[in-house]
């Protein structure tokens, strides 16, 4: 019995202990894993797939305007008080000038009926179907934008991320080689080969270093919760990284694309053009209202009529009625508001047309200055690493001089600080690289 009781609490340690790994599991995404994830989960993209949703739905509601209509009616009354009527009383052979009250009708009655109308021509609606489907076409387009900017603000966190580990992963580096130097200088002091400025100095470049660590720490943290956010991913489950930032650097370093801004397909362009379309559809839409409008109808309905409830009865009769005709609607006269709706709606397809304009000439000038940009980051990144490099050297000789003497605890102090600075300005710097290759393909519309 004991042995059983010790195999079960066992097994239960077991399966809890794989409860919480597979909860504190980190999920890994490389970049393009990462955009795929928030074309899913984005809040901002479900939200625009509903759109496009319910511009279909706007779009068959237009189309059904032209359609058929049938309409189903039934009524029962009980007259309290039956109208009355004066009939004049010579016709009754009453005096002339006299009238006679008389009710016509019965005290209940009741109908049923059926109505069917069909529109023949209207050239609101005409326009109307053409706009429907431009706004769903508009409603595709912002989607689309919308996916542009998810994808850039998901690069942009995960370059974040990649790059707070690069810098994590040289403040570690730097880390143990301080602690060693540290921990000789300490051994040289306790011999009397070093002076206890020294011991002080060097305890200082550890704890510089350990700061820098737990200040890139943060940084990843920080980095790691946008990216979640970015993506619409659950901000209580870890993330890795599967893509290096060389995967990134490299390319940009060898060589540019050759990819050129082709205005019309970037789809501010074409969000324009179609916002030049809706106007002009809003223009036709006014002038179609000088049109006459045609439909054709049909009504079939039967009447009963009685003194008692029961309208029912086989005994009680129902008398048909049915109708058949054409409904024309031309406008006439306005007081010109027609025209003056005209007239604005005019002002606006003008307005849409200078936008259409301003939107060649904006992206042509984003074009042209993210490339310059990137041309510029380029420069500064191998200016970065090339004085990165360079600093690297010159500490790195600082410390073997330091170690035989050479040189004082202060030097080495400075020289630190300054492989620090060149170190952070070549992260900064491989950053905006990364910034300035994605702003030029979203300038060329290829993100």
């Amino acid at each position: 019995m004991k042995n059983k009781i010790k195999i079960y609490l066992l097994i239960f340690t077991v399966l809890l202990t794989i409860g919480a790994t597979a909860q504190n599991q980190a999920t890994e995404f490389s970049l393009e894993e990462a955009q795929q994830y928030a074309m899913k989960n984005s809040f901002i993209l479900q939200n625009s797939n509903m759109d496009i949703t319910s511009a279909q739905k706007k779009v068959w509601e237009t189309i059904t305007m032209g359609l058929p209509q049938v309409t189903g009616s039934a009524n029962y009354n009980a007259f309290l008080n039956i109208p009355v009527s004066l009939l004049p009383g010579e016709i009754f052979g009453g005096e002339p000038g006299s009238y006679i009250p008389v009710k016509f009708g019965q005290d209940y009655n009741s109908d049923y009926g059926i109505s069917v109308s069909q529109l023949l021509f209207d050239g609101s609606y005409i326009v109307g179907i053409g706009s429907s489907k431009l706004y769903l076409n508009m409603a595709k387009q912002s989607h689309e934008k919308n996916e542009i900017d998810i994808r850039d603000a998901v690069a942009q966190a995960y370059y974040y991320v990649l790059i707070g580990k690069e810098n994590k992963k040289v403040m570690e580096e730097n880390l143990v080689n301080t602690e060693k130097l540290y921990e000789e200088t300490v051994a040289y002091f306790d011999n009397g080969f070093r002076e206890e400025q020294d011991v002080d100095q060097m305890k200082l470049l550890v704890k510089n270093a350990e700061n820098e660590i737990l200040k890139a720490e943060r940084e990843i943290k920080i980095s790691k919760v946008v990216l979640k956010y970015s993506m619409g991913f659950d901000m209580e489950t870890e993330v890795d990284l599967t893509d290096d930032l060389d995967n990134f650097l490299n390319p940009l370093i060898v060589g540019t694309s050759n990819d050129q801004l082709d205005i019309s397909n970037h789809i501010d362009y074409r969000m324009s053009v179609s916002n030049y379309l809706a106007s002009e559809k809003l223009l036709n839409l006014e002038k179609a209202a000088f049109l006459p409008s045609l439909s054709a109808f049909y009504s079939y309905s039967k009447t009963a009529y009685g003194n008692q409830h029961n309208l029912f009865k086989s005994s009680v009769s129902w008398f048909p009625s049915s109708l058949v005709g054409l409904q024309l609607s031309v406008p006439i006269f306005s007081s010109g508001k027609r025209i003056s709706k005209v007239k604005q709606a005019q002002i606006e397809l003008d307005k849409a047309n200078n936008l259409k304009l301003l939107t060649e000439q904006t992206l042509q000038k984003d074009y042209l200055t993210a490339q310059a940009n990137f041309e510029s980051a380029i420069e500064k990144y191998d200016n970065d690493t090339e004085n990165r490099e360079l600093a690297e050297k010159i500490k790195n000789k600082a410390k073997i001089k330091f170690q035989n003497g050479i040189s004082s605890s202060t030097e080495l102090s400075q020289l630190e600080t300054q492989y620090i600075q060149a170190y952070g300005s070549y992260i900064g710097s491989a950053l905006q690289l990364l910034q300035a290759d994605l702003s030029l393909k979203k300038a060329k519309g290829k993100l």
